[in-house]
């Protein structure tokens, strides 16, 4: 920690993740983000060989797990000898010193990592070395003062001679990512024309007036984002496949219970029994009843007539919930579109969980005990 410019942990023990963030460390430091120096300066911290492959709890850019990957991939049998000694800080310079503008975001493309080893020990093994080149010249091996400063740094470090403590820097390319930098933020620029979606409305309406980027800038609750999305092959829905998946069925049911206050029957059950969810549709107004049964509602007019839009008929915050990333997408960016979406409209409750576990538990924190019941069991059933 003080190797990177941070105070020091007062804690004996705690847990880290893949990036060697703590969420103890993080509680008793007050700040969440405590391994950065800055939103523009993120660190990570290998204390084990243990971290390959492991979680990454809390990313601040969506690459950050694949970065780890790399750096495991890279260095891993390095890492695994060098971390019986010491733990090593890793600096994910994208050659930016600090953040003055929120498409300042828009200058990710290279993440060069660099290595810091704890305890000098890359200077401590040049200095066996060079005592050792010491004690070899002339008649110095009878010289006690260099036989005790040899034996004090073996006792101390080992024997660093010939161990490869090299970790040279890698190079990391990012392409379409999110970040919590500026109150959170999505870089799309792999598609048509490059797309920056932001979370906050403040640095939106910041970002707006700057004209140095030809980009496409959004708010993320602002209804023209879904049909740039769409414009551009990144999203797609196509309601007759939709109400056959799951998916659908259960942001059907999150939105009926979102309308069901003071019910004689837990929400669980209301929901899991078809005998008594339809009794309860039957008593919602008919306005919530018309939202909840939208889709099909449209589905079934548009078997007698095409006149109908969707937007006529369709919840449009249930409609945004049942699009998904485009087929053509790759597997990172279809997982990053996942993200998008279920924040534009939270409505899946085992996709807001896979795909953006912080805001589940947020809305989690909010529901009846009921309703938390049938989201720990639906997403229970799907791992």
């Amino acid at each position: 920690m003080v190797k990177l410019g941070f105070s020091e942990t007062k804690l004996k023990s705690f847990q880290i993740d893949g990036i060697g963030w703590s969420p103890q460390v993080a509680e008793e430091k007050g700040e969440i983000n405590y391994l950065n120096n800055g939103e523009a300066n993120p660190h990570g911290i290998i204390i084990s060989p243990l971290q390959k492959g492991k979680p990454v709890y809390l990313p601040f850019h969506t690459f950050d797990r694949e970065l780890m990957k790399f750096v495991f991939k890279i260095h891993g049998d390095k890492i695994k000898d060098i971390t019986r000694d010491c733990a090593i800080c890793l600096d994910f310079d994208q050659g930016i010193d600090a953040f003055y503008e929120p498409l300042d975001v828009l200058k990710y493309k290279t993440v060069n990592i660099h290595f810091h080893l704890i305890n000098d020990l890359l200077n401590v093994q040049k200095q066996q070395r060079e005592l050792v080149k010491t004690f070899n010249r002339d008649q110095n091996f009878i010289d006690e003062n260099i036989q005790a400063a040899l034996l004090q740094s073996a006792k101390k470090h080992g024997d660093l001679r010939e161990r490869d403590l090299d970790l040279h820097e890698l190079e990391y390319s990012t392409s379409s990512f999110y970040t919590r930098a500026f109150g959170g933020v999505y870089v799309l620029r792999d598609f048509i024309t490059p797309i920056v979606v932001f979370e906050d409305e403040t640095w939106h309406k910041e970002a707006i007036k700057d004209t140095n980027y030809d980009v496409l800038i959004f708010h993320i609750s602002q209804p023209e984002l879904m049909a740039k999305l769409r414009d551009h092959v990144i999203i797609e829905c196509n309601l007759d496949e939709v109400v056959k998946d799951k998916r659908y069925e259960r942001v059907k049911k999150y939105e009926m219970a979102m309308y069901l206050k003071d019910t004689q029957h837990p929400i669980k059950d209301i929901l899991n029994d078809p005998i008594l969810y339809k009794s309860y549709l039957n008593k919602l107004d008919i306005k919530a009843r018309k939202k909840v049964m939208s889709v099909e509602r449209y589905l079934e007019k548009l078997e007698t007539s095409n006149q109908y839009k969707i937007s006529d008929i369709v919840d449009s915050k249930m409609y945004e919930a049942l699009h998904q990333p485009h087929s053509s997408l790759s597997a990172k960016h279809q997982d990053l579109i996942w993200m998008l979406l279920v924040n534009i409209s939270p409505r899946d409750v085992l996709f807001m969980y896979w795909f953006d576990k912080e805001a589940f538990y947020s809305s989690f924190e909010t529901w009846d005990e009921s309703l938390k019941d049938w989201a720990i069991e639906t997403i229970s059933n799907n791992i």
